[in-house]
C-alpha cells in the first residue's frame, strides 16, 4: 500500500537535482498515467455518450475508445463524442502520448497498441481471419500497464473484448461490462461478465463512469504516478490469517507463493470491496465465503489463449514433435502433461500440433494430461467451448478442421476432446504423473517461491523420461534445477531432461498441514545444512571439545566433516555414501547407533568410553560423545558425534602390577573372553549387514510402491475423469432420449391426425412393402377390398377384393418394379364405379419401399355423366324435328341447341342468349315468362314485336314449355307461334 504525497509544484520541480532529460519527459509522465480501455460495437455511440457524460473532468485518467468502424469511410465518431464529453476528444491518426483527462478514439481500418506512453495505430492487413480490434487494444494496455490499465465493455454484438479483459484481470487490472439490461445488442457484454465471472463490475454506463472516478484516485491505480512511500508495514500475521483462511475454505496454501503477486491480489480485492487496511479485508474474509471464493479465483489467475507465444509452438513444431511422432504406430504412446492447464486451450494447441504432425498411415496413440487446481477451469476445458474470438488466435483451416461452429462459439473436435483427459491436480502437493515425453509448464512457476520452483522442477524431472521436453514460459527458467535439465532452445525456453545418478526427493505434502516431524525429517537429508547449525556446531566444537567428529541429522547421513576424521571413518567399497553407520570403521558402528538413540531419547549428550577400535596394526582404545543440537522444539535434532583417543585424554602413568601365581590363569580367561567377544562381534556384525541388506530391500520396494501408488492415483485421476465424462454423456443421452419421446408423441399425434383425416376423407388407401405384403390401409379398405385388421402383414394376393379387376396382385408389382402410375376406371360387384390409382411408395432417399393402392368412389359423378348423355340425346332427337324455329335455353335465357332451321336462319351463328334474337322491348315479358314456366312447371306464351329468326320480322307468339331436368338444370323448348298456327303441344 502507498501513501499519496502532495504533488509538488512546477518551481520545486524545477528546482529537485533528480530531473529527467526534457526529451524523455513527456513519454515517462505518459507511461505513468492509468489508462482506461473501453470498447463497443453496435449500439455502441449511445453507451459511450450515456458514459462520456457522466464522466468528471479532472479523474486524472487517460481515456481510448475502441469500436468497429467502416474500413473504407471516415469516422465521425470523434465529433459526435466531443459534444458530450468534458474533456478533449481526438482520433488517434499517428503516434500520440497519452494524457490525463484526455478522451483518444480508434481511427478506421486500424488496431491501437500502446508503446513507450504513447498511443500507436496500425493499418489493417488484408487477411482472411477477423480482426478484434478490442481484444488487441486490451492486450497490449495489459502488457504495458499492469494494474494501471482498466477494461470497459458495452453495447455490442459478438465477443470482442472477452479475452482482452481477461488480460487485464491477469495482470491486476480491474475490468467493467455493461448491465446487459442497459445495452442495446448485450451480446459483447453477456460474454463479458460470463467468462469465469471476468468483469470485476457489472453496470449501467452513468455508474461505470461513477464507479471510474472512485478508483481513480485509489494508491492501487496511482501507485506509478505517485511517489512511493511505503504505509506502515502489514503484520505478517495479518497476512498468515487470511491465507490460512483460503486454505480452510478451498484446501490451497498459498504462503509459499510469491509475496509481491499475493499482496497485489489482496489489494486488489480490497480495492473493489471499498476496504482501507488489511485487517478490514480480513474480517471481511471471516463473514464472507463468496468473497474468500472470489479472492482464490484471482489468484489462480486463469488466463490463457490457443497457441499463446506462436513462436514458441512454431519450435514445437519443427524441432521437439516430429521427435516424438517418429516412433512406430504401435510403441508406447505419446504423453504429454500440462500442468496449470487453465481452460484448456494450451493442452488442445498441443494435441493439434500432434495430429498435424502425424504421418498420413497413422502414428502411435497419444495421450495428453492436463491439470489444473480450480474445477471451474477443469469444467470448462472438458467442454471445449470458446468465444468465436479465439479466430484472432487460430487460423481458418485449422478452425474449419478441428473445431465446430455453434452459436455464436466454437466447440474442440471430439477427436481432439477424446486425446486429453482433464483433472482437478494441485501439482505443489499431488503426486505428478510418469513417464512423460513432454511437460508443458508455461508461466505458472512465476507466481511461485523460490523453494516451489525448486520443488516442481525436482516433481518435472521424476515425471519426464531420460532426453524428455519441458517447455515453460518466457518469463521462466530451469537455471535453479540446471543439474536435471539441459537447454534445447533458450529463447523459446525448451529444457531436455538430464538422468540423473542420485535423483531429486520432492515432498508432496509441503504444506502448514503437513507433519512437522516428517518434514523437518525431510528437510534434514538435505546434503548442505542451515547456517545456524554450522554456527552452532562450531562455538560448541571450539568452546570446549576442538576434537574431530562429525555433524549428522536423524538419518545418521554426515551433513559435516570437521577435523581428521580418517582414523574412525573411511569410505565403504561400492556405491558412494555418507551414511555414518556404514562409514564407521569395525567396533564404531553398534555403539555409534546406540549412542544416537540414547541421545535422541535422553534429549542431551552421551557418552562411551573404552571403546576398542580394531585398526591394522592392532586395537585402539576410543571415548565417543554424542551432544544432541536443536535449531527449535518443532523439529528433529542434528547430532555431533565426537572422538577421544588415549593420546588425547593425558593420564598419569601406573605401574604395572607383578605377575603372581594365577597370571597364566588369568591369562587364558582373557584369551577365551575375547575369543568369545570376536564371535560375538562377528555374529554381530553380520546381522547388522543382514538388517541393512533387508532395510535396502524395503527401502527399493518401498520406493517401488511409491511409483505404483503415483501410477494407480493416476490411473484413478483418469477413471474419474473418465467417470465425469461418462456422467456427462449420459446427461446428454438422458436429454436426447427426453427429446425423441417427445418428438414419438409429437409423430404419434400426427399420425392420429393423419388418419382421422383420412378416415373423413372416405378415401380407399392401402400401403404395401416391396413383397406386397399389406402395411397398413384405411377404413374405406374394409368394405371395398374385403380387408379385416389382422390382414397387415399378409401379401396382396391372399386377398379376394370386391372389385372386377384381373390380377391386381400383378399390376402392382408392375408399378414397383418398373417405377410407373397406373390409373383407370374399375367397378366393384355392387356396380359401383371407382378411379383405381396405383403408384410406387418412395423413401425420403427416393428408393422404392413398396406401392400404395388407391381407390376414389366416383359413382356419383358418373351417374350424373350418364344422366347428360341421356339429356343431350334427348334434346338433340327433339331440336332437330324441321321446319319449326327450336330452340333449348337453360332457365337464365341462355341458349343450349338450335335446330338446323333456326341454325339456318341465324347464319349458322349461335348467341349466347335468348334475348339477343329480341327487341330490347320484349326483354321484361320474356324474364316473366321465363320465371312462370320455372314456378309453375306448365308452358306459358309471351307475345313479342319481332324474333330475329323469322324469315318476315313481324309480332309472333313464343311458346316456352320445359322439356328436359337432369342434376339441377332445366332446359326449356322455345316455339314460334304463328297466326297459322294452332297452340304448341304440350310436352
Amino acid at each position: 500500500m502507498l501513501k499519496k504525497k502532495p504533488r509538488p509544484t512546477p518551481a520545486r520541480r524545477s528546482a529537485e537535482p533528480k530531473k529527467r532529460p526534457s526529451a524523455d519527459a513527456a513519454a515517462f509522465q505518459a507511461e505513468r498515467i492509468p489508462v482506461v480501455g473501453i470498447g463497443a460495437s453496435a449500439g455502441g455511440l449511445e453507451a459511450f455518450r450515456e458514459l462520456l457524460a457522466a464522466l468528471p473532468n479532472d479523474t486524472g485518467l487517460a481515456y481510448v475508445l475502441v469500436s468497429h468502424l467502416s474500413k473504407t469511410h471516415a469516422s465521425m465518431l470523434s465529433e459526435l463524442l466531443s459534444k458530450v464529453a468534458g474533456m478533449p476528444v481526438a482520433e488517434v491518426k499517428s503516434a500520440m502520448p497519452l494524457r490525463a483527462n484526455h478522451i483518444y478514439v480508434i481511427p478506421p481500418n486500424a488496431t491501437l497498441v500502446v508503446e513507450d506512453g504513447n498511443l500507436t495505430p496500425r493499418p489493417i492487413q488484408a487477411i482472411s481471419r477477423p480482426v478484434m480490434v478490442i481484444d488487441a487494444f486490451f492486450r497490449s494496455l495489459a502488457q504495458h500497464r499492469g494494474s494501471q490499465a482498466i477494461g470497459v465493455v458495452l453495447s455490442g454484438t459478438g465477443t470482442d473484448g472477452t479475452l482482452g479483459l481477461a488480460a487485464i484481470k491477469a495482470e491486476g487490472g480491474i475490468v467493467f461490462a455493461q448491465d446487459q439490461r442497459t445495452a442495446k445488442y448485450p451480446d459483447m457484454p453477456r460474454s463479458a461478465s460470463a467468462q469465469f465471472g471476468s468483469a470485476d463490475f457489472v453496470l449501467p454506463p452513468a455508474q461505470i463512469a461513477a464507479e471510474l472516478a472512485r478508483i481513480a484516485g485509489h494508491p492501487y491505480v496511482r501507485q506509478a504516478e505517485l511517489e512511493e512511500e511505503p504505509e506502515p508495514a502489514t503484520p505478517e500475521s495479518q497476512f498468515a490469517a487470511i491465507f490460512s483462511r483460503v486454505r480452510a475454505v478451498t484446501g490451497v496454501d498459498f504462503s509459499q507463493y510469491k509475496p509481491t503477486t499475493i499482496r497485489r491480489r489482496i489489494s486488489r480485492r480490497m480495492v473493489l470491496n471499498k476496504i482501507e487496511t488489511v485487517q478490514g479485508y480480513l474480517k471481511r474474509l471471516e463473514t464472507d465465503p463468496a468473497e474468500v471464493e472470489a479472492l482464490y479465483q484471482d489468484l489462480l489467475i486463469n488466463v490463457t489463449s490457443f497457441f499463446r507465444d506462436a513462436e514458441a509452438f512454431e519450435f514445437l513444431k519443427k524441432h521437439v514433435i516430429p521427435d516424438l511422432t517418429r516412433r512406430p504406430s504401435r510403441a508406447a504412446p505419446i504423453r504429454l502433461w500440462v500442468p496449470g492447464c487453465a481452460t484448456g486451450e494450451e493442452a488442445y494447441s498441443l494435441a493439434i500440433l500432434l495430429l498435424e504432425s502425424m504421418p498420413p498411415a497413422g502414428g502411435p496413440p497419444v495421450q495428453i494430461f492436463a491439470t489444473d487446481i480450480s474445477r471451474l477451469a477443469i469444467q470448462a476445458a472438458r467442454d471445449g467451448l470458446y468465444a468465436e474470438n479465439i479466430a484472432a488466435d487460430v487460423s481458418p483451416e485449422r478452425l474449419r478442421r478441428f473445431f465446430v461452429k455453434t452459436d455464436g462459439s466454437y466447440q474442440i473436435s471430439k477427436q481432439i476432446r477424446d486425446l486429453c483427459i482433464f483433472a482437478v491436480q494441485d501439482v505443489v502437493k499431488d503426486p505428478p504423473f510418469s513417464k512423460m515425453d513432454l511437460i508443458s509448464c508455461r508461466n505458472v512457476m512465476i507466481y511461485l517461491g523460490a523453494s516451489l520452483q525448486k520443488k516442481m522442477l525436482a516433481t518435472f524431472h521424476y515425471a519426464l523420461k531420460p532426453g524428455g521436453y519441458l517447455l515453460l514460459g518466457t518469463s521462466e527458467t530451469a537455471g535453479t534445477g540446471s543439474e536435471l535439465f539441459r537447454p534445447v532452445d533458450k529463447k523459446h525456453k525448451v529444457y531436455a531432461s538430464v538422468p540423473s545418478t542420485n535423483p531429486p526427493r520432492f515432498d508432496l505434502a509441503l504444506t502448514e498441514a503437513a507433519d512437522t516431524r516428517t518434514l523437518a525429517r525431510r528437510q534434514a537429508m538435505q546434503p548442505r545444512p542451515a547456517a545456524d547449525m554450522t554456527k552452532e556446531a562450531d562455538k560448541i566444537v571450539l568452546s570446549k571439545y576442538s576434537l574431530p567428529g562429525v555433524l549428522i541429522n536423524s538419518s545418521f547421513d554426515i551433513i559435516q566433516f570437521r577435523g581428521r576424521t580418517g582414523p574412525f571413518l573411511e569410505p565403504p567399497p561400492g556405491q558412494a555414501t555418507l551414511n555414518l553407520l556404514k562409514m564407521a570403521r569395525e567396533g564404531l558402528a553398534i555403539e555409534l547407533r546406540a549412542s544416537v538413540h540414547q541421545a535422541k531419547k535422553a534429549g542431551g549428550p552421551v557418552s562411551k568410553r573404552g571403546l576398542h577400535l580394531r585398526r591394522e596394526s592392532g586395537f585402539m582404545d576410543v571415548d565417543l560423545e554424542v551432544v544432541p543440537i536443536f535449531e527449535n522444539a518443532a523439529k528433529e535434532p542434528y547430532f555431533l558425534v565426537l572422538f577421544r583417543t588415549a593420546e588425547d585424554t593425558p593420564q598419569p602413568r601406573k605401574q604395572r602390577p607383578e605377575k603372581d601365581r594365577e597370571g597364566s590363569r588369568v591369562d587364558r580367561e582373557i584369551a577365551v573372553l575375547r575369543s568369545e567377544l570376536a564371535a560375538t562381534q562377528e555374529d554381530l556384525h553380520t546381522i547388522i549387514e543382514e538388517q541393512e541388506a533387508t532395510n535396502e530391500e524395503l527401502q527399493s520396494a518401498n520406493e517401488e510402491i511409491l511409483s505404483s501408488n503415483e501410477e494407480l492415483q493416476s490411473t484413478n485421476e483418469e477413471l474419474e475423469t473418465a467417470k465425469e465424462e461418462l456422467q456427462a454423456t449420459n446427461e446428454e443421452l438422458i436429454t436426447v432420449n427426453e427429446e425423441l419421446q417427445n418428438r414419438n408423441a409429437e409423430l404419434a399425434k400426427a399420425n392420429s391426425d393423419l388418419t382421422n383425416l383420412i378416415d373423413v376423407v372416405d378415401i380407399v388407401y392401402v400401403m404395401l412393402d416391396r413383397e406386397l405384403r399389406i402395411k397398413r390401409f384405411t377404413t374405406a379398405a374394409r368394405r371395398v377390398l374385403n380387408l379385416i385388421p389382422t390382414d397387415v402383414g399378409r401379401p396382396m394376393g391372399d386377398i379376394k377384393p370386391n372389385l372386377q379387376v384381373t390380377d391386381l396382385p400383378g399390376m402392382i408389382r408392375h408399378v414397383i418394379d418398373d417405377t410407373q402410375h397406373i390409373e383407370q376406371t374399375v367397378q366393384d360387384l355392387a356396380g359401383r364405379w371407382y378411379v383405381m390409382k396405383i403408384r410406387p411408395s418412395m423413401t425420403p432417399d427416393n428408393k422404392i419401399d413398396g406401392a400404395i393402392l388407391a381407390l376414389t368412389d366416383v359413382d356419383a359423378l358418373r351417374q350424373s355423366q350418364e344422366n347428360r348423355k341421356i339429356l343431350e340425346l334427348r334434346l338433340r332427337s327433339l331440336v332437330e324435328q324441321p321446319p319449326d324455329v327450336l330452340l333449348a335455353v337453360a332457365p337464365e335465357g341462355q341458349v343450349l341447341l338450335l335446330n338446323s332451321s333456326s341454325l339456318d336462319a341465324a347464319g349458322r351463328q349461335l348467341t349466347q342468349s335468348i334475348f339477343d334474337y329480341l327487341a330490347p322491348q320484349d326483354h321484361a315479358a320474356m324474364h316473366e315468362c321465363l320465371k312462370k314456366v320455372l314456378d309453375t312447371g306448365a308452358p306459358a306464351e309471351v307475345a313479342v314485336q319481332g324474333f330475329s329468326l323469322q324469315k318476315h320480322a313481324s309480332p309472333v307468339t313464343i311458346a316456352i314449355d320445359p322439356i328436359a331436368s337432369a342434376e339441377g338444370v332445366t332446359a326449356l323448348g322455345v316455339r314460334l307461334k304463328t297466326a297459322s298456327q294452332g297452340a304448341p303441344a304440350a310436352r
